[in-house]
């Protein structure tokens, strides 16, 4: 009779605590389940906040929590999942960060927490009580999580790249309207 192992049935609460987050949050975004806004309100406030295109923005960062959420739920293939979930918390970093840390001021508290764990159980692996024990951990190589967390780096820096140019361009287009206004008045 083998015994439960703890260190195990930790990682497997942890990973269906994140991932449970993590879908929810996705599927609000995908489907608008739990009172979220769906694809198309998900696509206006990812416009919103800069990241275009709106639609696909919102695509992406549906799937990066819900599937990466499931993917860490069922501990398969664990260093891409960890992975997709820290990269895609990136981009919610950097729409909190002016606000600080502390999720009560708006702050990226809570995206922060929520990418470490998918970075941790992307490098600690699902443990035994997962799909990739069960696969003989055939997709959680750790030249799969290096490949996994280099994409994903690039790709979060490529996002959070583009939605600052666009913010930049944003706050000067406002800069020259308000002058244009104000020499209306003189």
């Amino acid at each position: 009779m083998t015994c439960l192992n703890r260190k195990d049935l930790g990682l497997l609460a942890l990973r269906g605590a994140v991932g449970g987050v993590l879908i929810a949050h996705g599927t609000q975004k995908l489907f608008g389940w739990f009172g979220g806004g769906g694809l198309e309100g998900t696509a206006q406030a990812m416009d919103h906040m800069g990241f275009h295109p709106g639609r696909q923005s919102a695509i992406a960062a549906g799937l990066g929590e819900a599937g990466g959420g499931a993917m860490l739920v069922a501990g398969l293939a664990t260093p891409a999942a960890g992975a997709i979930v820290a990269g895609t918390m990136a981009g919610a970093i950097s729409v909190h960060a002016p606000a600080g840390f502390f999720s009560t001021a708006g702050g990226y508290e809570y995206p922060a927490l929520l990418g470490a764990a998918g970075l941790s159980l992307g490098l600690s692996g699902a443990g035994r009580y997962s799909l990739d024990h069960a696969l003989g951990h055939r997709v959680d190589r750790p030249w799969i999580g290096v490949l996994a967390f280099v994409a994903s780096a690039l790709g979060a820096y490529s996002v959070v790249s583009r939605r600052r140019h666009v913010m930049r361009l944003r706050e000067e287009r406002a800069v020259m309207d308000a002058g244009e206004e104000g020499a209306g008045l003189s």
